[in-house]
């Protein structure tokens, strides 16, 4: 009953959560790091966990010399790329098997096929924006593994978004995490982060249904 409070702490006061874990545990934070990110975009049932605002926070911590800039980078950078691609396989893997294809009445040929072309032929840029977007960034990969988009073409994206989604976010708050003001409001900051995806994401799904009903 105490873990969604928690979590919910966690995410809102991350920094000082990690500052908490680097004095008493040192380098192994890298390993933490690691494996949130990871866990975020590799694993399609944890999509609640702190992504964005974790990676503000990394680079804000590199700021002040907490960690170092080009290890944290690079292992994140590692982290989502791998979490993509295990996602992907997941998807892949066990799309087929869930829908037992034709055999099964939940398999709806057509959806397939056209989940499949949207991918081939929207799934670059799909990918590359769900980086930036809590939830749809966990769900998107897995949902191109299933709809059977080209490995290699998901790997491209992949690599892309991860770029910009790591490199972007940790450097933004490498050069801007340690300003007064914005670690006064850190919290509003991260559910922005949180929020204000979220709600992208709705709008452009209603504004397409009502297209879509038009």
């Amino acid at each position: 009953m105490d873990l969604l409070p928690q979590l919910i702490d966690f995410i809102l006061h991350v920094d000082k959560h990690l500052e908490t874990f680097i004095q008493n545990y040192g380098l192994w934070v890298y390993a933490l790091l690691f494996l949130i990110i990871f866990v975020e975009t590799g694993v399609v049932v944890m999509p609640f966990l702190p992504g964005d605002s974790l990676l503000f926070v990394v680079g804000a911590m590199c700021g002040t010399g907490l960690l170092h800039y080009g290890a944290s980078v690079g292992l994140l950078l590692a982290a989502a790329i791998l979490g993509n691609q295990s996602n992907y396989t997941i998807g892949r893997f066990f799309g087929p098997k869930v829908f037992a294809w034709e055999d099964s009445r939940w398999f709806n040929k057509k959806a397939f096929n056209q989940a499949h072309a949207f991918y081939e032929k929207y799934g670059g840029i799909t990918i590359v924006a769900a980086r930036f977007m809590p939830f749809l960034r966990t769900f998107a990969p897995f949902v191109a593994g299933v709809a059977q988009m080209t490995r290699s073409r998901f790997m491209l994206f992949d690599v892309l978004g991860g770029v910009l989604w790591v490199v972007g976010i940790v450097s933004i708050g490498y050069f801007f995490g340690n300003i007064a003001w914005v670690k006064l409001h850190l919290d509003k900051i991260i559910w922005a982060l949180i929020l204000v995806p979220g709600l992208l994401i709705l709008f452009g799904a209603w504004k397409s249904r009502n297209k879509a009903l038009a």
